[in-house]
């Protein structure tokens, strides 16, 4: 029994580790990653699907949730108005089959 209890609070851990929840931060200081968004999937370092679900967010695959509370987020993200200010440039992608990253070398940003 204590064995299963163990292993269930470490998968929890784990995935709670890699999760993509994110939060929208007002202001660029106090975000963990710099983002822009781009018209072109071409530009894209990751193409991202909006997940309606926290569930559905448990890799660090593009598949993103956006919380409504800072507390509740893996990482804190702020919108940047130019592609030169980002430190990570996404296309959002209307499906969750698209999700994932074109850059691998910028994954460790969403880690």
């Amino acid at each position: 029994m204590k064995t299963l209890i163990l292993l269930l609070v470490c998968s929890m851990t784990i995935s709670s580790f890699m999760a993509q929840i994110v939060y929208t931060c007002q202001y660029k200081s106090d975000a963990d990653v710099k983002v822009y968004v781009s018209n072109y999937k071409s530009e894209a370092d990751l193409v991202v699907y909006k997940c309606t679900y926290k569930s559905d967010a448990t890799e660090n695959n593009g598949c993103w949730y956006f919380a409504e509370y800072k507390s509740e987020a893996k990482k804190k993200i702020y919108f940047v108005n130019y592609k030169s200010e980002s430190d990570l440039v996404i296309y959002f992608s209307e499906y969750k089959s698209d999700a994932g990253w074109i850059k691998k070398e910028k994954k460790h940003l969403m880690y």
